[in-house]
C-alpha cells in the first residue's frame, strides 16, 4: 500500500474563493432582488410632494420615513427621508388623501437573539472554516501540512507486490548484495541465528556516490524478504518547530514495531545524523540534535528479535555522528561504489531489457567507453539511445545510437546551428589532432576512439575521446605524466601550426593542473616532498574537494613543483608535434573535411 497523498492547494486558495463568491453576490445576485430604485430626499421635499399629491403611501420607521409615488409613471418610485419630530404629520397625510399610511413601532430585540447573531453564529462560522482549512493542510505533504500533523511521520509504506524489486534488478554491486543477503536470510528464517546465539545487525549503512543504486538495494532487500518497507528521507524529520522531528521519529518506529518484521529505510540520513560537535561559539541546531538523539534512543530500544531492520543511505559518511556508527546501531557499513567495467556491462543489460535492441549490440564496448559512470548514468545512456532511435525513424536501438548517447551524456547535444569561421574551424581541428597525435606517440596513453570538431551544448567546440583497452585501478607516475602531456597537445599544436595561442585550451589546462597537483600533494610522486601528506580530501563521494594543510612557504614550493611538471610536459608535447609536423597537417586536413573521424580512421591516416 502506497500512502503517498496527492498535492493539496494552499490555504490562501480557499480565502480567494470566498472573496470571489462575495464579490459575485454583491455585483450580480443582490441587484437582481432590488428591482426598485431608492432615492434619498430631504424632509422639506417630502412635505412638498405630500402637498402636491404625488405621495401614495408612507411608512414611518424608527429613524427614517419611506414613501412611494407613482407620479404618472408605470414604475413605482421609492423615496426615503430622515424622520423629524412632526406631530402634524398624520394630519397632513390625511388632508393629502394618502392611500396608505403605516407607522412601524420598533420592537425590542431579544437579548438572546442579539447575542446569537452578534457572537455565537460568527464565531461558529469561523471555527468551521478554520477546522476545514486545518484538515486540508494536514492532508497535504510538506509545508504547513507537516507543521500541523503533530508528529505524524510521512513514511511511505510499500509491500513486495508493489515495489516488485529484487536482487535481479540490481547489477554491478555484487559485494553489496552479498553483504545484504544475511539480512534477507534473517528476516526469512531467524531461528537458525537464534539457535547458535548470533545477533543480526540492527542496521546497515549504505554509503557511496550518487546514482549507484543505494535506494534500489534497500527496496530489493524488502522485495526479497517479502516484508513491509518504510521509506522516508532524512530531511522530512527536520521542521521549523522544535521537537517535531523527534515526535516523527517516535511515530515512525511505533509503526515499524506494529508491522514487524519490516525494513525501515532512511534516505540521506546525513540530514539529521551530522556530528553534534560544533565549533566553540558557533552554536548548534537544537531541532536536528533532538531528532538525532531520539533516533539513537529508538535504535537502542529495539530488542534483538524485534524483526525491525534499519537501512540508511548517505553520500557523506564522514560527517555522521560517531554514536550512529557504533555497534548496536548501524553495525554494518556496506560500500556501494561506482561499478567496474564488468559491472557497467551488466547494468546496461538490465536497463536494456525495457527497450527494443537491434542486432550486434556490444555492451562491453559501451562499458569500456564509460569509465566512472554510475548506474544512473548508464540508465540515462540507454534512454538517450532509445530516444535517438525514434528520432532517426528506427524501431530498434542500434550500436550507433548507444555511441551517440555516450557523447550526449559526456559532452551534450550537437549544436548544429553554430556557424564557425573557417579560421576557427581550422584552429579547432589542429587542436584536437594535437591531442590525438601526442596520445598516439606515447606508449602508455589510451588509444584514440573518436575525434570531432562539432560543437556541443556543454561548451566544447570539439573533443578527442580515448578509451582504455583494459580497465585499471592504479595509475603510475609515468601514466600521470602521459595524461598531462596529452592535455598539453592541443595548445602545443596551435603553437606549432600558427605560432599563436587561443583560449581553447582552458579546460585542458585545468585538467592537467589538477593531475599535476595531485601527483605532488596526494600521490607522493614528487622527489622533493616524497611521501609527505600535504592535502586532505573532503567529501570523497561528492566531488572530492581538497584542502591544503601546509604553511605558506610549503604552498609556494608546491606551486613551483606543479609548474615544473606542467612545463616539462608542455615541452614534450611540442617536441612530439614538431617531429610529426607533416602527419599533423595531413590529419588536420582530413578532420577538417569530415568533421568527425573514428580512431581507426585516425590510425590509418597516421600509418600505424
Amino acid at each position: 500500500m502506497n500512502l503517498n497523498n496527492g498535492s493539496r492547494k494552499p490555504f490562501i486558495y480557499y480565502y480567494l474563493i470566498v472573496m470571489a463568491v462575495v464579490l459575485f453576490l454583491n455585483a450580480v445576485v443582490f441587484p437582481l432582488f432590488m428591482n426598485q430604485q431608492v432615492t434619498e430626499v430631504d424632509y422639506g421635499t417630502f412635505l412638498r410632494m405630500v402637498e402636491s399629491g404625488e405621495v401614495v403611501s408612507v411608512e414611518v420607521q424608527e429613524k427614517q420615513i419611506a414613501f412611494s409615488t407613482s407620479a404618472a409613471t408605470e414604475d413605482e418610485m421609492i423615496y426615503i427621508t430622515g424622520r423629524m419630530d412632526d406631530p402634524q404629520l398624520a394630519e397632513r397625510l390625511l388632508e393629502a388623501d394618502v392611500e396608505k399610511f403605516e407607522q412601524v413601532i420598533p420592537k425590542e430585540t431579544s437579548p438572546i437573539i442579539a447575542f446569537l447573531l452578534t457572537w455565537i453564529i460568527p464565531i461558529g462560522l469561523f471555527i468551521v472554516l478554520q477546522r476545514f482549512l486545518m484538515k486540508r493542510m494536514q492532508g497535504g505533504s510538506g509545508g504547513m501540512g507537516n507543521a500541523m500533523s503533530f508528529g505524524k511521520s510521512n513514511a511511505k509504506v510499500y509491500v513486495q507486490a508493489q515495489t516488485g524489486k529484487s536482487f535481479k534488478d540490481v547489477a554491478g554491486q555484487d559485494e553489496a548484495k552479498e553483504a545484504l543477503q544475511e539480512i534477507v536470510a534473517f528476516l526469512g528464517d531467524k531461528n537458525k541465528y537464534e539457535e547458535i546465539g548470533a545477533v543480526v545487525p540492527k542496521g546497515a549503512l549504505l554509503v557511496g556516490p550518487p546514482g549507484t543504486g543505494k535506494t534500489l538495494l534497500a527496496k530489493a532487500v524488502a522485495g526479497e524478504s517479502n516484508v513491509p518497507f518504510f521509506s522516508i528521507s532524512g530531511s522530512e524529520f527536520v521542521e521549523m518547530f522544535v521537537g517535531m522531528g523527534a515526535a516523527r521519529v517516535r511515530d515512525l518506529f511505533k509503526q515499524a514495531k506494529e508491522k514487524a518484521p519490516c525494513i525501515v529505510f532512511i534516505d540521506e540520513i546525513d540530514a539529521i545524523g551530522k556530528s553534534r560537535n560544533t565549533a566553540p561559539g558557533m552554536g548548534g541546531n537544537d531541532e536536528r540534535e533532538q531528532t538525532l538523539n531520539q533516533l539513537l534512543t529508538q535504535m537502542d530500544g529495539f530488542e534483538p528479535d524485534s524483526g525491525v531492520i534499519i537501512l540508511a543511505a548517505t553520500n557523506s559518511p564522514e560527517v555522521l555522528d560517531k554514536a550512529l556508527l557504533r555497534p548496536g546501531r548501524f553495525d554494518r557499513r556496506v560500500p556501494v561504489e561506482l561499478p567496474d567495467q564488468v559491472g557497467r556491462a551488466a547494468i546496461l543489460e538490465v536497463h536494456s531489457q525495457k527497450v527494443k535492441l537491434g542486432p550486434g549490440i556490444d555492451f562491453t564496448a559501451i562499458a569500456r567507453a564509460t569509465p566512472g559512470a554510475s548506474g544512473a548514468d548508464l540508465a540515462n545512456i540507454i534512454n538517450e539511445a532509445a530516444i535517438r532511435a525514434v528520432k532517426e525513424g528506427r524501431m530498434k536501438v542500434a550500436q550507433e545510437d548507444l555511441d551517440e548517447a555516450i557523447e550526449v551524456v559526456i559532452a551534450g547535444y550537437q549544436r548544429k546551428n553554430v556557424v564557425l569561421t573557417n579560421k576557427d574551424k581550422l584552429t579547432i581541428a589542429y587542436h584536437e589532432i594535437g591531442h590525438a597525435l601526442v596520445a598516439a606517440k606515447q606508449e602508455g596513453a589510451a588509444p584514440v576512439h573518436k575525434i570531432t570538431i562539432i560543437p556541443r551544448t556543454s561548451g566544447a567546440l570539439g573533443y578527442t575521446m580515448q578509451v582504455e583497452e583494459t580497465e585499471t585501478v592504479l595509475m603510475s607516475k609515468e601514466q600521470a605524466l602521459e595524461k598531462i602531456t596529452t592535455y598539453m597537445g592541443g595548445r602545443a599544436a596551435e603553437e606549432v601550426a600558427f605560432d599563436r595561442i587561443t583560449s581553447g585550451a582552458s579546460n585542458d589546462i585545468e585538467q592537467a593542473t589538477r593531475i599535476a597537483r595531485a601527483m605532488v600533494t596526494k600521490f607522493g610522486m614528487s622527489d622533493k616532498f616524497d611521501m609527505m601528506a600535504l592535502e586532505t580530501t573532503n567529501n570523497p563521494y561528492l566531488g572530492g574537494d581538497s584542502s591544503l594543510s601546509v604553511s605558506a612557504e610549503t604552498a609556494a614550493e608546491i606551486d613551483s613543483e606543479v609548474l615544473e611538471i606542467i612545463k616539462t610536459s608542455h615541452a614534450k608535447a611540442k617536441g612530439i608535434l614538431e617531429e610529426n609536423k607533416d602527419k599533423m597537417h595531413e590529419l588536420t586536413k582530413y578532420l577538417y573535411e569530415k568533421e568527425s573521424i573514428t580512431g581507426e580512421e585516425f590510425m590509418e591516416v597516421l600509418g600505424q
